[in-house]
Formats: C-alpha cells, structure tokens, sequence
C-alpha cells in the first residue's frame, strides 16, 4: 500500500511517552492506558481521521487527536501502512457478519422477508457514513482492499441470493457465473447507491429506509425471471 510519508517525528517530543510505549501505558490528562487498550483508541480514532481526511492524511495529526506523540505511535504500528491495514481489517472486514449468509439461507421464510431484513441490518450497521467514505478511499488508492472484499463477501452474498431466490422461484439458473453476478449486482448495487445518496451525496430520501429497500427487493424479485429469459436469450 502507498501511503503519503510523513517525515520523521521531532526527536524531543514528550520522552516521557516513549518509557511507556512497550507496555503501551503512558498518562494523558491522569488516564493510563494498558497497550490493548491504547491501540484500540488509536484504530478508533484513525478510522475516523482517515475516513474524513483520506488515506494521505499525516499522522502527525492523528497522534494529535489520539493524544500521543507521533513517535509513540509509530512503536504501535512501525509504518503508516501497518495502521492503514488494520483499520481496513477492523473498519472494512469486520463490518460484514458472517450470520448474514445463514439467515439468507433460511428457507422457512419467504424471500422477500430475508432480502429485507439483511438489506435492513446491512444498510444501518455497515453502510454507514464512515465506512463508506474510507471504502472510496481504498477504492481510489493502488491496493487490492476494495476488490478483496468484494472477492470476501460480496460475490459469495450474491451467489447465495441468486442461488436461494430462484430456488424459492422454482427456475434453474444458466452455468454463466458473470451474468448471474450482474443480475445480483442490480440489487446489491441499488441499496449501495441509495446509501451513498444518503451520506456521501446529500442527495437523499426523506422516505424511510425500510420503503427503499422494499421497493428494490420487490423489483428484483418481481424481474428476477424476466432477466434469466434476458440472460439466456443474450
């Protein structure tokens, strides 16, 4: 990953912190802090600063807001790349739980009440402002995070909701796994606009989410055979 360097860190700033920086416990206005929990705050506060600031932003500020000096940062992550890697990790991996693609599987409902209540849960805790913002910035960066995890989860999510609604539909699906990725996309990317409208756009709704995400589960579902005879007819 590229990052922008940032220089050195002044050699006199506050020694006092570096005495703590092995066991990640040093005093901020009275308040010590054990290293788990030091470095915790710090990917806290990063995944803020950079989602507001991009991935260029200097650290030298981040340690500012953190509290701490930039030398004391660099003993929790030695380069800026280690702190951009894991705030991905934390910000943009774990964002996706695992329960989802259980639930989408859970045939004793209908498919309509899975796609709305994953698409529901989906929309409030991971499209959020934050998490967009820092996902458009390692889409723009030269790194491979934004297509891993669409490589991690997405393509795996679509596949189940492609596989699950034409079970419930009754219809065999064409061995063509780029079309049916389209066809899922024309679901998963309207919820992912609509999200974009509301945080990053200032373009959004005034209608609640929940008719938002009704009415493009309903046209998915509504159009799903029309697009297989579409697909099988290209």
């Amino acid at each position: 990953m590229k990052a922008k360097p940032d220089g050195q860190p002044d050699p006199g700033q506050e020694r006092g912190q570096e005495r703590h920086a092995k066991t990640g416990r040093r005093r901020t206005g009275g308040v010590r802090l054990p290293f788990n929990e030091r470095r915790a705050q710090i990917l806290e506060v990063a995944a803020e600063y950079f989602s507001e600031h991009g991935l260029t932003a200097q650290t030298r500020q981040l340690a500012d807001r953190c509290g701490i000096s930039q030398r004391l940062l660099y003993r929790f992550f030695p380069a800026k790349e280690d702190l951009l890697r894991e705030v991905y990790r934390k910000e943009i991996m774990g964002g996706f739980k695992a329960v989802w693609f259980v639930s989408l599987q859970d045939r004793s409902r209908p498919m309509q009440e899975r796609l709305e209540r994953f698409y529901a849960e989906y929309l409030a805790s991971t499209l959020t402002r934050k998490w967009l913002r820092l996902f458009v910035y390692v889409s723009l960066d030269e790194t491979n995070m934004a297509p891993d995890y669409i490589a991690a989860f997405i393509t795996q999510l679509l596949e189940v909701i492609m596989r699950e609604t034409a079970a419930e539909k009754g219809v065999d699906l064409p061995d063509a796994p780029e079309l049916l990725l389209q066809m899922g996309w024309s679901l998963h990317g309207a919820i992912s606009y609509y999200a974009m409208r509301q945080h990053l756009y200032g373009g959004g709704s005034s209608l609640p989410d929940s008719v938002v995400i009704g009415l493009n589960v309903r046209l998915f579902l509504s159009g799903f055979e029309a697009m297989l005879a579409a697909a099988q007819e290209g």
